[in-house]
């Protein structure tokens, strides 16, 4: 075959090449043919396809061999030249004869690559190991126990929104108010104390162990702060000012704030005789959230008028009131990581844990929890938040932060989760609710070692009394 007769044929062959070498026969050029497009456009002797952008994989290709034909010779070379020279003796697993149909082709399949790979299987489907090898495999999960390992029964613990309960010391003691009582329960030894009773005429409403965990502060029914050393289980000092229950209470470095029912703030030095050294009014009603900040510059207060207030020392009037919360603020919290962030949570109506920066007074963030918010607490060893809710679900959750993906979510209280505090070592959070217990759950990991802690002595599975 001359070359006129290899441009009129549509194949450019190489000199001395036939197209009896190629062992063609002669219903391929009409193939050839039925295949080109309608205009006279001359098919090259070569097609190199972009599998870049292709999505192959997601399809199959079925070898329906002619009838009469043992062996296809033109679709082969076409298959060769379009996807390369493997897939032409493709056959089904088992099956080695190229002529062999896998009964899987021409049907659409799901992809099997994952969403977080950018990588696509081979276009075959079957080079799975390929496709792994070549992505990053996505992190797994922090695995968090979702059930207690430990569990106190706390007879007479309140069920009351505006109250805070629930203290763990720096020392590592958790003291609890029960009714007229505290309560004091050493974790490394299981040891419990009580530590005073207030008597008939009055109850605990609040607790506030101080930084250095030995002094602790109790809010009472009748509008006094008593501070009581909690290693000689003898009181020190009792202030007043307030005219009714104290339900919230936060220590700085050296100033104690004190909320109360009569909507008012005190702030109070114990280095000075007076019972308070400033009055902070802007609520209208019960104070029941009270947290300092971690540099003790900014105070934030929640109250039962759907305020939340930031206040400074240097004056007596709040530098910022944020009134986007639609029910009362008890729960709140500063990042331990990020100075001037604040997160606060809302009530029944509101259900919103709502994230603020206070320098320039903008919400950077808000996230509807689809329950009542009762408390939040960062965790010092990740950037993690945990809250506690109410109505309806009375549940635990841990969020990632800023992405806000939950890592864990937690039940197991029949009631309200009203009260929140964590360990010194930042791994482990104790939950107290109307129920009349106290569970505690090993939620975050440590700072040096994300492995969870081991469940040893006095945390071996149980259930015990406080008193």
């Amino acid at each position: 075959m001359n070359s006129s007769q290899s441009r009129r044929g549509g194949l450019n062959l190489p000199t001395g090449m036939t197209q009896t070498s190629l062992h063609l026969e002669t219903f391929s050029l009409t193939s050839i043919r039925s295949l080109s497009s309608p205009s006279k456009t001359t098919i090259s002797d070569r097609f190199i396809p972009c599998r870049s952008s292709s999505r192959l994989h997601t399809f199959g290709l079925i070898d329906k061999p002619s009838p009469g034909k043992e062996d296809n010779m033109y679709s082969r070379l076409l298959k060769a030249e379009l996807f390369g020279p493997d897939f032409a003796d493709i056959s089904p697993v088992g099956q080695h004869s190229p002529m062999s149909p896998n009964k899987n082709m021409l049907k659409f399949k799901t992809e099997i690559s994952t969403p977080s790979s950018p990588y696509s299987p081979s276009v075959l489907g079957h080079d799975r190991e390929f496709s792994g090898d070549c992505s990053t495999p996505p992190k797994p999960p922090r695995k968090v126990s979702k059930t207690p390992h430990k569990v106190l029964d706390a007879p007479a613990l309140q069920d009351d929104f505006y109250l805070n309960l629930v203290d763990w010391s720096s020392q590592n003691v958790l003291a609890v108010g029960l009714g007229t009582a505290v309560y004091l329960w050493t974790a490394s030894s299981g040891k419990v104390t009580r530590l005073c009773d207030l008597g008939p005429n009055d109850t605990v409403c609040s607790i506030q162990w101080t930084r250095e965990g030995s002094y602790l502060t109790i809010g009472t029914h009748l509008g006094e702060v008593q501070v009581w050393d909690g290693t000689q289980c003898k009181r020190v000092r009792t202030m007043r000012g307030h005219q009714t229950r104290t339900g919230a209470l936060a220590w700085n470095s050296r100033i104690l704030a004190s909320g109360s029912r009569d909507r008012n703030i005190l702030q109070h030095d114990l280095r000075v005789s007076d019972d308070f050294v400033s009055k902070l009014v802007g609520h209208k009603s019960e104070v029941c959230g009270l947290k300092w900040s971690h540099d003790d510059k900014e105070l934030a207060s929640g109250g039962n008028d759907n305020q939340l207030l930031v206040w400074n020392q240097q004056s007596r009037q709040p530098t910022l009131k944020l009134t986007e919360h639609t029910a009362a603020v008890k729960a709140l919290a500063w990042s331990p990581h990020q100075s001037g962030l604040l997160a606060s949570g809302g009530g029944t109506a509101d259900r919103c844990i709502r994230f603020w920066n206070t320098t320039n007074g903008k919400q950077i963030n808000h996230m509807d929890t689809g329950s009542q918010v009762c408390n939040l607490m960062w965790s010092k060893n990740v950037n993690e938040i945990v809250s506690t809710h109410g109505y309806s679900q009375n549940q635990i959750m841990v969020w990632k932060y800023p992405s806000m993906g939950k890592v864990a979510t937690l039940t197991g209280h029949n009631m309200r989760v009203l009260y929140l505090a964590m360990s010194p070592d930042g791994q482990t959070i104790v939950t107290g609710a109307g129920d009349e217990t106290l569970r505690f759950w090993n939620v975050f990991p440590s700072m040096k070692s994300p492995a969870p802690i081991q469940d040893t002595g006095v945390w071996s599975l149980g259930r015990t009394h406080i008193r």
